[in-house]
């Protein structure tokens, strides 16, 4: 068997890429990739579909990496990649109730990971916020106020929180308003809507909580601000 040189590998490895690795400090815990919602259901992206599927700007690569899930299309295609669009959304279908059900699993497990496809997506947020580092406030302000909500509705629940079981979203359609650019520090507009409830029950009696914000992206409900505004 002929012997590889070590050191003749080691610039084959270095030629494959300039970027460096991600190190420790760079990971987030707090948001990392999980399954998005999309159909039949949640599942795990696979390598190749990963890449296929990856942004193509440097920007939105970056984001991607640390990003939380998103809805994906039947494409495998992340929507926050595409532009925006005024499609107004609809408060249902399969992919909306399985934004729904996620926030709500995520509520009654006190685990927020599991809410996260119902977050308007980083990659959205990129393209919609004239601020700086738009992907970094999505992170340290949104997000956190987020995980920081679920805990607290979980808490609100009360020891039966297993037992509860998701009825419908109640989203006020008359209330919903297409915002312009540069209304609220966007550089591209779209629909917002205040005041949704989710209804859930526990022992068949019916109780509810409110979602502050919902913001549209390609015809699509997601949220942005769970309780209050942060």
């Amino acid at each position: 068997m002929r012997r590889v040189n070590p050191y003749v590998v080691l610039l084959v490895l270095a030629g494959c890429g300039r970027a460096e690795p991600p190190t420790l400090k760079d990971f987030d815990a707090a948001v990392v990739p999980l399954p998005g919602a999309s159909g039949g259901g949640a599942s795990a992206p696979t390598a190749a579909s990963a890449s296929a599927s990856a942004p193509a700007s440097a920007s939105a690569a970056a984001s991607a990496s640390a990003a939380a899930p998103v809805a994906l299309l039947d494409s495998g295609t992340d929507p926050g990649t595409l532009p925006q669009t005024k499609d107004k959304p609809a408060a249902k279908g399969e992919a909306f109730d399985a934004r729904v059900e996620a926030l709500f699993r995520g509520i009654v497990e006190d685990d927020p990971d599991k809410a996260m496809p119902f977050f308007f997506p980083v990659t959205a947020y990129e393209q919609v916020k004239a601020v700086g580092n738009p992907a970094g406030d999505w992170r340290r302000r949104l997000v956190t106020a987020y995980k920081r909500d679920i805990h607290a509705l979980h808490k609100r629940l009360g020891e039966r929180a297993s037992e509860a079981k998701l009825v419908r979203a109640e989203v006020p359609d008359d209330r919903m308003k297409w915002v312009e650019p540069d209304e609220e520090y966007n550089k591209l507009g779209y629909y917002r809507v205040y005041g949704t409830r989710i209804v859930y029950s526990i022992d068949g009696k019916e109780r509810s909580f409110d979602v502050s914000s919902l913001i549209s992206w390609r015809g699509e409900w997601y949220v942005v601000h769970l309780t209050g505004f942060k």
